[in-house]
C-alpha cells in the first residue's frame, strides 16, 4: 500500500472542497481543511496503480476550479496544487513510490504544463522540501515542464519520501515573535518547524521527519518548556493520519493531549472504509 498527502492551496470554500473530495474515488482516506493557511490535504491510500488514478483526478479537478492568484494565506505555497508526497508504507517499495512521483510529475508538466519540482532522492541523492522552497526558480529549475511557473496554477513540488507526522501546537497569550523563536529553537534533522499567525492565536507548525526517534510527546514537552511564563499550549492538531506505530509509541495517557487516537491511524481509517 502506499500514500500521497496532496496538499492543495484551498481551505475556506466547502463546495469547492466537496467537489476536490469526490474527484479522489475510494483512495481518499482523510481531508484536513484550514482557513488561516487556506490550505488543505487529503490523504489518499490504496495500491499504485488506483492512487495513482485518483491522484490524477484530485489534481486535474484542484487544476480546473483554483486560481493561485486569487490564494490568500499564511502557509508558503508553489502553485494551486502545492506539494504531492508519495509514501510507500513499506520502506521495501520505496523504488516504486519514486516511480509514482516521476510518472504523476511527468504527466502534469506534458498534461498542463506546469513546470515540477522532484524531491527525495533525485539522480541518487537527497533533496528536501525546504530545499525547493528555498530554490525554486532561482538557483534550481524544474526538473520538468516550463522553466517559469504557469500563470493561474503556479508549480507543483511533487516528492517521495519515508512516513512523516504533520502536526500543529496552538498556543494562547504567546506572541508571533515568540512562536517563531520557539520554532527555530525545535528545529533538528529530525524536526521542521515554522511560527504562523492564525486568528486570534498563534502556532508552531510542525513536521516530523523521524517520528521513531523524535515523537509527539517529545515535541509537546519542548514546546511546554520553552513557552513565555504567561503562555499555554490551547491544543495540538494532527493534519492528516499516522501509522497505528506512532500512536503506540505514545503514552496512552497523552493521546487526547498529543490530538492522536486509533480514528487517526492510517489502519483504522482502512478498516473502517
Amino acid at each position: 500500500m502506499f500514500e500521497c498527502v496532496v496538499n492543495v492551496s484551498e481551505g475556506r470554500h466547502a463546495e469547492v472542497l466537496n467537489e476536490l473530495s469526490s474527484s479522489t474515488g475510494p483512495s481518499l482516506r482523510d481531508r484536513h481543511s484550514d482557513p488561516f493557511h487556506n490550505r488543505s490535504v487529503f490523504t489518499l491510500v490504496n495500491g499504485p496503480d488506483e492512487l495513482e488514478r485518483d491522484v490524477r483526478g484530485l489534481i486535474r479537478s484542484a487544476f480546473a476550479r483554483l486560481d493561485i492568484t486569487e490564494h490568500v494565506g499564511v502557509h508558503p505555497r508553489f502553485g494551486v496544487v502545492d506539494v504531492v508526497p508519495f509514501v510507500a508504507l513499506d520502506s521495501s517499495q520505496a523504488a516504486t513510490a519514486r516511480s509514482l512521483r516521476d510518472d504523476t510529475a511527468r504527466w502534469v508538466a506534458e498534461t498542463f504544463q506546469v513546470p515540477c519540482f522532484l524531491y527525495g532522492e533525485v539522480a541518487g541523492r537527497p533533496r528536501t522540501l525546504p530545499d525547493l522552497r528555498r530554490d525554486a526558480f532561482k538557483a534550481l529549475l524544474p526538473d520538468v515542464g516550463p522553466s517559469r511557473p504557469a500563470p493561474r496554477l503556479g508549480a507543483v513540488a511533487v516528492g517521495a519520501r519515508p512516513v512523516l507526522v504533520a502536526w500543529n501546537l496552538w498556543l494562547h497569550d504567546v506572541s508571533i515573535d515568540e512562536a517563531r523563536t520557539i520554532a527555530r529553537a525545535v528545529r533538528r534533522p529530525e524536526v521542521r518547524a515554522m511560527g504562523f499567525v492564525v486568528g486570534d492565536e498563534v502556532q508552531v507548525s510542525c513536521n516530523l521527519i523521524d517520528p521513531a526517534r523524535v515523537g509527539p510527546s517529545a515535541l509537546y514537552d519542548q514546546v511546554n518548556g520553552l513557552l513565555p511564563r504567561r503562555g499555554e499550549i490551547l491544543r495540538a492538531e494532527l493534519v492528516g493520519l499516522v501509522p497505528r506505530s506512532v500512536l503506540e509509541g505514545e503514552d496512552r495517557d497523552r493521546w487526547e493531549q498529543l490530538g492522536l487516537s486509533e480514528a487517526t491511524t492510517i489502519e483504522g481509517r482502512l478498516a473502517g472504509s
